[in-house]
């Protein structure tokens, strides 16, 4: 493996260093507004200001900040850490009771969220004794809830301020909580020598440049892709309408050459009619070179079907909050459907048996380890990374093997993967079957506890319009439905193995996630362990 370097920079230093080189060139764009490098570090600067005085000037000081899809978290992003404090990263999309925990757990003192968010804070201040100031981030026309303040309004307010000593790269940079897909989402302490490496990383596995254009189509900003296109010196365009086809028109019209989005939204895309009525010039348009996928299991149908239509690669990653979060990207031309790649520059990844942890050959199954310099500090409350070895192997507590090409694949999570009179079963797997059926439009797998056999297949449907008919099959006779979902069922199970058929089903009308998108499976899980008690 060639060595590795990356910029020793604090965080921050990335937008500085990205103005300095490139102060007229453009860093982000939306649908209502465009801005320079030179311009986004001004707006970072002019909200480091108020960061300072609102917390005054703590080092480390922890301070909550939607990641919402807008130039204002890209501002405040750099802006807080820019003031030598902590971002706190806050899902505006999260319920109010992980809202809480978020902030409770953090001690953030200092909130930059939107009104929405703002409201509900306000609303349990009294259960978050360490939240001082609630900043409404939207735009002056938003109304601001009792208790907070506008943070346009505090930044025509708030003094200028010198410069700050450099933060030490091994200083907590910003808290990231997992997704608690499999538990309480808890807090991950990201160093600034982890984001920036990981920044570099990505730019040099997703093969961006100075002269690359993003297209953001997510429901959130995630700061992987802030911060590589940062490192890059590349352009971004945020696009927020939720209609795939609009997001190709939008990576067509602004010369993209890159184009982000999430499984659950690109298995929308591949299943959209209209996709191959669509021109080809409006499919993305001429530069594009990749649509890449992370986040959770981007299915293999899906992937061909884009990469047939898009005539572009697929490219999917695979990383996690702990890890900054990428550890494995797919290579243009090994784009394989079903793998997530080969170790990003300077990460190593290992796979070792789950009872012995003994590492395993080639084409055998075990638990992921990686190690690399974006692993996390730990989790908060903790001195040093938990799950992480003598050797620095932080298990990641997925399941998977390395093919014939060096990539590595994943079976599941070792949390969701159960067993049928000792076999192991893998509920990824049998939803890739179930998908190739034309009637599933979504699925989830899950195990229905047995006293005899350990746990049953149960899958979760929901069902496609049935072909010809105009109606969906959930909206018709309860008959009717269930002979679809029998004869789904028979289908699938033609394929899977005794242990693997499907034993229960259940008609769904969406599939539940987390809000990143995420299939939340812990959560069914303890309704059908409920369910089978009864």
């Amino acid at each position: 493996m060639p060595d590795f370097t990356y910029p020793e920079l604090p965080v921050d230093g990335l937008l500085r260093t990205a103005a300095e080189r490139h102060p007229h060139r453009l860093a982000l764009r939306t649908a209502h507004e465009a801005l320079t490098f030179g311009e986004l570090a001004v707006r970072a600067e002019r909200i480091a200001a108020f960061v300072a005085q609102a917390t005054g000037g703590r080092p480390g000081a922890r301070v909550a900040v939607a990641n919402v899809l807008d130039p204002v978290f890209a501002a405040a992003y750099h802006g807080v850490i820019g003031a030598g404090a902590t971002v706190v990263l806050v899902n505006p999309l999260m319920g109010e009771d992980g809202l809480r925990h978020v902030c409770a757990a953090s001690g953030a003192e200092l909130a930059l969220v939107p009104a929405a968010t703002a409201g509900s804070l306000a609303k349990m201040r009294r259960l978050l004794p360490s939240l001082a100031t609630i900043a409404v981030t939207d735009s002056p026309a938003a109304l601001v809830p009792p208790g907070c303040v506008a943070l346009h309004t505090a930044l025509e307010e708030a003094p200028a301020t010198g410069g700050r000593p450099p933060a030490d790269l091994d200083d907590v940079a910003c808290v990231q909580f997992t997704t608690g897909t499999t538990g309480r989402p808890r807090g991950v302490r990201l160093t600034h020598r982890n984001v920036v490496a990981n920044a570099r990383q990505t730019a040099l596995a997703h093969l961006l440049g100075s002269d690359s254009v993003t297209v953001n189509h997510l429901p959130l900003y995630h700061v992987m892709h802030l911060n590589s296109a940062l490192s890059a010196g590349a352009c971004q365009v945020l696009c927020t309408d939720p209609d795939p086809l609009v997001s190709l028109a939008v990576a067509a019209g602004t010369g993209a050459t890159h184009y982000y989005g999430l499984p659950a939204r690109l298995h929308r895309l591949a299943a959209d009619d209209r996709l191959p009525g669509t021109p080809p010039p409006a499919r993305g348009g001429s530069r594009l070179t990749a649509v890449l996928s992370g986040g959770s299991r981007l299915r293999p149908d899906a992937a061909t079907t884009l990469r047939d239509l898009l005539r572009v690669p697929v490219i999917q990653g695979y990383g996690m909050a702990e890890l900054s979060p990428l550890t494995h990207c797919q290579r243009p031309g090994l784009d394989r459907p079903g793998a997530v790649g080969v170790p990003v520059p300077g990460t190593r990844c290992r796979l070792v048996d789950p009872a012995t942890r003994r590492p395993v050959d080639v084409w055998s199954t075990g638990e992921v380890q990686v190690k690399g310099p974006q692993l996390m500090a730990g989790y908060l409350g903790e001195d040093t990374p938990a799950r992480t070895d003598a050797d620095g192997w932080f298990s990641t507590g997925d399941i998977g093997y390395i093919d014939g090409d060096g990539a590595l694949r994943l079976v599941d999570r070792a949390d969701d993967i159960f067993k049928y009179d000792n076999e192991i079963v893998s509920p990824s797997r049998i939803e890739e079957i179930l998908a190739t059926d034309p009637r599933v439009a979504d699925c989830l797998v899950a195990d229905w506890p047995d006293d005899t056999h350990g746990g049953l297949v149960w899958a979760g449907i929901v069902l496609r319009d049935t072909p010809g008919s105009g109606d969906t099959p959930g909206s018709g006779d309860t008959h009717e439905v269930l002979d679809v979902l029998d004869s789904i069922t028979a289908r699938a199970n033609e394929h899977l193995a005794h242990f693997e058929r499907i034993r229960l089903t259940e008609a769904l009308d969406a599939v539940p996630r987390t809000p990143n998108g995420k299939p939340a499976r812990r959560l069914v899980r303890r309704r059908l362990a409920q369910q089978a008690a009864c």
